[in-house]
């Protein structure tokens, strides 16, 4: 049975029908040789997976646009899984964002990404069959108001191997990070989540949750890569540390107002080119000197909120982002930094050990 596991790159935990090993053992197929990919497919049919009855449905979890999840279990492994069912218009067919999702998540593999364990497709609904985790970042800060930045450093190098693979996220906050009573925090939801072009492309800007959204894009702009999730990072560690939201805009134009109020109406000096973008022009706001980030996070004690300077201003762009110091480990701390950096600084940086 291991061996059978391992040949079909099974989870370990997991309990194989009895009439499936019956059939293998009467086929008697050459172990050392690997599966083909239509007969590891047949394989994992007749295992159970892409079956919705291989899953006991429970609670509902949520329900959003497209999509309900429900609390469920596995017959195959006993554990407990997330159901993602989403329901399929006749003449519409999937949405695009759950393609996208399976499409990214099938061949991201990480620690501090969530698991894509099956895919049920039937004729009304497509189900993702995810990984359990039983709250998120949004649910502990609103029970516990705050909490130690350890979490930081998780959602760092999840994001870090996101872009290493060239995937933007594009949607970082707190109700996508999924967290556990053993401390794991997992990115969730890649329905936003593109795979970034070399060079560049145009993308939509009809992206990320509006309290996390950087400025160049709340102002328009479609051309964006990394960044747009550091300045994500950044809101959701202030968020961490103070028990409250950065931004809590209702309207593009108040998250804009909140941004400006706390770093300065930008000017051709902080942001070159503003001057001649003409929704910018449209608002005419009010002139504001930047404000000390300090005084806006009396909780915060051991951690420098300073740090955030290098993801939440106006020169994200064409600088080294200065990431959270909640990276206590110079190794860990120039791994995320150097994957990060924009790509006119060649040359990387390194600890005095390396």
């Amino acid at each position: 049975m291991e061996d059978v596991s391992k040949r079909l790159s099974l989870p370990m935990d997991i309990r194989l029908p009895p009439e499936f090993l019956q059939k293998l053992e009467m086929e008697s197929p050459e172990i050392s040789k690997p599966p083909s990919r239509m007969s590891r497919r047949a394989s994992l049919s007749d295992i159970g997976f892409g079956k919705m009855e291989t899953y006991d449905k429970m609670d509902k979890l949520g329900e959003g646009t497209y999509a309900t999840v429900f609390k469920g279990r596995s017959k195959l492994t006993r554990n407990l899984v997330a159901l993602k069912e989403i329901r399929l218009e006749h003449e519409e067919g999937a949405p695009c964002t759950a393609i996208r999702e399976v499409s990214l998540l099938k061949n991201l593999k990480h620690a501090n990404i969530v698991t894509l364990h099956d895919i049920i497709h039937t004729k009304c609904s497509l189900t993702l069959v995810f990984e359990y985790l039983d709250s998120d970042l949004k649910q502990y800060l609103d029970n516990c108001g705050n909490l130690m930045s350890m979490y930081n450093v998780k959602l760092l190098r999840g994001l870090s191997y996101c872009h290493r693979h060239k995937i933007l996220h594009r949607d970082l906050k707190p109700q996508n990070l999924l967290i556990n009573g053993k401390g794991e925090l997992k990115l969730a939801d890649f329905g936003l989540a593109r795979a970034k072009s070399v060079p560049t492309k145009t993308y939509s800007n009809e992206v990320v949750t509006l309290w996390y959204r950087p400025p160049d894009v709340l102002l328009g702009s479609t051309e964006y890569s990394t960044p747009i999730d550091m300045w994500g990072v950044g809101c959701i560690h202030y968020e961490m540390v103070t028990g409250r939201p950065m931004f809590p805009g209702s309207t593009i134009k108040e998250e804009l107002h909140l941004i400006f109020r706390l770093l300065g109406t930008p000017t051709e000096d902080s942001w070159p080119g503003i001057s001649s973008n003409e929704e910018f022009k449209a608002y005419n706001f009010a002139q504001y000197r930047i404000q000390p980030l300090i005084n806006h996070a009396p909780r915060q004690v051991n951690v420098p909120i300073g740090s955030l300077l290098g993801v939440v201003d106006y020169k994200w762009k064409t600088k080294i982002p200065v990431l959270p110091l909640s990276l206590e480990k110079p190794a860990q701390c120039l791994e995320v930094f150097n994957s990060h950096r924009p790509s006119h600084y060649h040359t990387r940086l390194k600890t005095k050990d390396s």
